[in-house]
């Protein structure tokens, strides 16, 4: 190997702060990467050095090789560190790395080669004596092979891009008609993500857990394992919730999968870091799911019960120096659980979200690490991945860490663009969880649509909202009068004024008249479930972001921005919400959208319309196709109907809420 004093970190956001603090901390020059969409990202400004690659879309920046070895020979960085997605398994890139006589702070090109098809890998699993699930890996891709050879296999069945990860070109077939449907969704998004349609057909292991063993090599052969890590929540098969150990796990089990793993390293001649993922079933059993040959999102819960620094030891390793560790050395002490903070809006299947970051607010404490690659007044941009924070719990026992990881939730603050901030509240506060039993079905089972619904919020954190907002108002009023004492704000010659407020979520209205009575009161009226109430509510103290009240005598602290007249974002113990004032907006509201007008849920890339004007079409029909954050979706109709327009073009880009088809409902014969 080839000694180096400075490394080019080929990503972006959290992993790119991640690498880039553990490297800087070792004394080596750090030089980040970014697209025009990342220019004001955290990462850049946290290298010592940053080059713009190109536009936003990856495949003009972050995915081409090129332009990182052009940015890595006009900084003179002697070595590259690709994080986790993008180019980290990507062989040719890794050749090309050294052919351009740097070094690749990852595996060799030939395990990433082998062990990045999952066709390949789990041949060679299979040669080496690594249970696996049964399935076809054949090389024969033919739509029709993959149908007959999928009619052998017992539904439920799993299709996967062989080149696949993080849950892209995947589909679950329940039923033996949909498996033709399966394949050509799965190839579609497989292409596009990868650049290979090649596929696998997999039996469907029903409720395993997904359990994954962290192995490390250096290149004398010394190969050892870290443990284990639980990632069995999940949605759309991409990881929510992960912690170090499994809950179940026992040292005979640990032993055996630990062993499978490094067989499995050993048997591609492996170096430096990489996991070996396995579902568990509920005898125990356990089959090889595939190899990533990076560094995993969820290594952090790792780091933290075995208090080792992992992107530290690929620095090392990529050194040329031994691994310095044998299997005894490895001890684990504590618990941790990780949750990847998501935009993106589990009342409507999850989908990503793109939008301002108006306020972020991690939180800090007694166990708690949150690592993250957003900052406030940053965008989230329509083209990457949508986690963009990981919050991890640490502490003696699960149950502490679990507690903790909770608390560091309801403190985090994520203010612009939907979240997934009380789901993951919501996930670690289930029994099923709390008790250690979740699999790969906790949230289908778990989990009703209504479960799902953004909460609403509670009468007393509206009267928080509305009493915050006012007094906002008369902050900015009383700046540009000049001379008036702010004493008087809530003065007035014949009685205490009052002023109406109103908030509407859904069917939901918070209606409040809010009456100043001195000393930083206010009494708050409206409705609550039918009856008139009134709240007296306290503004002790009030910063920029956060405010300390008591509402009827109960002391909160309360984190808002305001980033227009009438609107307020505002957090009260983990609880979030966006409030805009229907009385200062005139009563306006958001444009109702639905029904016969299909408009786009997110900016994407349209790849196929199915439609023409004149075309009837029924409820649930697939209308057209889109591309955004990674994955596909299938944009479908409401209503039955005739097609009246058709505004989507194939190829085009669109943003949230552009309009793409109308649908005109049939006329009722009795009318």
């Amino acid at each position: 190997m080839k000694r180096f004093n400075s490394i080019l970190i080929a990503n972006r956001g959290e992993i790119a702060c991640r690498i880039i603090r553990t490297a800087k901390q070792l004394g080596y020059r750090t030089i980040a990467v970014y697209s025009a969409a990342d220019s004001g990202a955290p990462h850049v400004q946290l290298a010592d050095e940053a080059l713009h690659i190109g536009p936003g879309p990856v495949a003009e920046s972050y995915l081409l090789p090129e332009r990182i070895l052009e940015a890595a020979a006009q900084s003179g960085a002697q070595a590259i560190h690709p994080g986790y997605g993008f180019l980290s398994e990507n062989a040719a890139f890794a050749k090309a790395v050294e052919g351009a006589g740097l070094v690749f702070i990852g595996p060799s090109a030939e395990a990433i080669e082998v062990m990045g098809n999952k066709a390949e890998s789990k041949r060679r699993m299979i040669a080496a004596g690594v249970p696996c699930v049964p399935g076809y890996e054949g090389r024969d891709q033919s739509d029709e092979s993959l149908l007959l050879e999928g009619a052998k296999i017992p539904l439920p069945l799993m299709v996967k891009a062989a080149a696949g990860g993080g849950g892209r070109g995947m589909r679950l077939i329940n039923e033996q008609g949909d498996l033709s449907n399966g394949i050509k969704l799965a190839r579609a998004e497989a292409e596009s993500a990868f650049g290979s349609g090649e596929l696998i057909l997999e039996q469907a292991i029903i409720q395993p857990r997904h359990v994954e063993i962290q192995v490390f090599a250096d290149s004398f052969g010394n190969t050892v394992h870290l443990g284990e890590r639980d990632c069995s929540v999940q949605r759309r098969h991409q990881k929510v919730i992960e912690e170090a150990p499994c809950p179940i796990m026992t040292p005979e089990l640990r032993e055996q999968m630990g062993q499978s793993a490094i067989n499995a390293a050993k048997s591609v001649n492996y170096r430096g870091a990489g996991t070996v993922e396995f579902l568990l079933d509920s005898r125990g059993e356990f089959y090889f799911l595939e190899m990533n040959t990076r560094l995993q999102v969820e290594h952090p819960v790792t780091e933290l019960i075995t208090g080792l620094d992992l992107v530290a030891l690929q620095i090392a390793v990529a050194q040329g120096e031994p691994l310095g560790l044998e299997q005894a050395d490895i001890q684990f002490e504590g618990h941790a659980i990780e949750v990847r903070l998501y935009t993106e809006d589990p009342s409507h299947d999850f989908l990503p979200a793109s939008g301002p970051v108006e306020l972020w607010q991690p939180a800090t404490g007694v166990g708690v690490r949150i690592d993250s690659g957003i900052c406030s007044g940053q965008d989230i941009s329509p083209f990457y991945d949508p986690m963009v924070a990981k919050v991890i719990g640490y502490g003696p026992t699960r149950e502490v860490a679990r507690l903790r990881l909770i608390a560091a939730l309801r403190e985090t603050v994520l203010f612009g663009t939907p979240n997934n901030m009380s789901f993951l509240i919501q996930c670690l506060e289930k029994q099923q969880f709390i008790d250690g039993f979740a699999t790969t079905a906790f949230i289908a089972e778990e989990f009703s649509e209504t479960d799902l619904d953004n909460p609403l919020p509670r009468f007393a954190d509206a009267a928080v909202a509305a009493v915050l907002e006012l007094r906002l108002e008369h902050n900015r009023l009383f700046q540009r009068a000049l001379g008036v004492s702010e004493n008087l704000k809530d003065w007035a010659s014949a009685s205490p004024l009052v002023s109406r407020k109103q908030y509407q979520f859904d069917d939901l209205v918070h209606d409040f008249s809010v009456s100043p009575q001195g000393n930083g009161r206010y009494a708050v009226t409206g409705m609550d479930t039918g009856e008139s109430r009134t709240l007296v509510v306290t503004l002790a103290d009030m910063k920029d972001t956060s405010a300390d009240l008591l509402v009827d005598g109960r002391g909160l602290r309360a984190t808002f921005i305001s980033p227009k007249k009438g609107q307020l974002y505002c957090s009260i113990e983990g609880r979030s919400a966006f409030y805009k004032d229907q009385i200062i907006l005139d009563g306006l509201v958001d444009e109702a959208v639905g029904g016969g007008r299909v408009i786009a849920p997110m900016h994407g890339l349209l790849l196929d319309v199915l439609v023409a004007p004149g075309d009837k079409v029924v409820r649930g029909q697939v209308l057209a196709v889109l591309e955004a954050m990674k994955m596909h979706y299938e944009i479908v109709a409401e209503i039955d109907g005739s097609v009246t327009e058709v505004s989507a073009v194939i190829g085009g880009q669109v943003a949230t809420d552009d309009l793409l088809i109308e649908i005109a409902a049939p006329e009722d014969p009795e009318t």
